[in-house]
């Protein structure tokens, strides 16, 4: 396949490497003037957990190509759209009229609903996924995450379509697997609520990676989340659909707790993820969002609520 991922981002650059890796054609879409600004090629610090569970190392200048514009009769087969939820809806905007006959995968977290969110895009050409890595750019240009082999894809209530079942089978082809979900819309909603039950405690330490080794702090994000069930509900999500995906916010507290405060520590794909995100806005508009739906719904939730002093600030870019 010929790929354009859009923007140059965490999750856009490590899996353009590994999709490239699989041997399809890479290239990436940047605003003007930010290719001389970037430079041709990328410092790459990967754990790649595709084929080992403990994660195999990975340090290399990777050459790549951009593009600054965009044009309806481009031959791309395929866009990889993952940009941050609350950017989510200028690169819709943006690639509407210029996705000629690509299909589009949503690699994306969202809080508005997911059909209204792509309706300015053609829906037979729109494939629903989300990434199973993370990581940040650090102060040195050089990108640290983890590559997780799980990836996530799912429909709205229809069956996967030709082109959602190519997109797949190019990410296996990649050497990643595949979980699906019927109900993506649910999916969605309660990923974004586990985030923001995370953040409650996350934003008030100052980083992901201070939750590592403290049972009790996330115990307190656990139940933030458990707080935020009811949300979900409240905007049609049937829980019982996605018993595995709340089971760890469900269970007895006293058990999970030390288990996921060990993996933040001491797993090394995961404790990768914690220590290089590098991007507390996303943070905060997790949690301002949340919060926003959920006075809007009457619903409570006192420790997403007590938390509101560590994210409260607007976003000023």
């Amino acid at each position: 396949m010929k790929i354009l991922m859009f923007g140059r981002g965490v999750i856009a650059v490590a899996y353009g490497w590994a999709l490239e890796q699989a041997g399809h054609e890479i290239e990436f879409y940047v605003r003007p003037g930010r290719a001389a600004q970037y430079g041709m090629a990328i410092d790459l610090e990967l754990l790649d957990a595709r084929r080992r569970v403990r994660g195999r190392r990975v340090a290399e200048k990777w050459p790549v190509r951009y593009r600054e514009s965009l044009e309806p009769d481009h031959d791309f087969d395929l866009i990889v759209l993952s940009v941050q939820h609350y950017g989510f809806a200028e690169a819709v905007s943006f690639l509407a009229p210029r996705v000629g006959k690509a299909t589009v995968l949503v690699f994306n977290n969202l809080w508005v609903e997911p059909s209204a969110a792509v309706d300015a895009l053609p829906a037979e050409q729109v494939a629903w996924g989300f990434p199973g890595a993370g990581g940040g750019f650090g102060d040195d240009g050089v990108l640290r995450a983890a590559l997780l082999p799980m990836v996530f894809f799912g429909t709205l209530g229809e069956p996967p379509a030709e082109r959602a079942q190519a997109v797949r089978a190019a990410f296996r082809q990649a050497g990643f697997r595949i979980r699906e979900s019927a109900d993506f819309r649910g999916w969605l909603t309660i990923h974004f609520i586990q985030n923001a039950g995370l953040h409650t405690q996350s934003l008030k330490l100052g980083s992901l990676a201070e939750l590592a080794g403290r049972p009790r702090t996330v115990r307190e994000a656990i139940l933030a989340t458990r707080e935020l069930l009811p949300l979900a509900e409240a905007r049609g999500v049937d829980l019982r659909r996605h018993r595995g995906e709340v089971l760890p916010f469900t269970a007895p507290v006293w058990l999970v707790a030390p288990v996921l405060a060990w993996l933040f520590g001491h797993f090394p794909p995961m404790r990768t993820v914690m220590e290089a995100h590098a991007n507390p806005e996303e943070l905060r508009a997790v949690c301002r969002d949340t919060l926003a739906e959920a006075r809007r719904l009457g619903v409570p939730v006192p420790r997403l609520e007590a938390a509101e002093p560590y994210f409260a600030a607007e976003r000023t870019v």
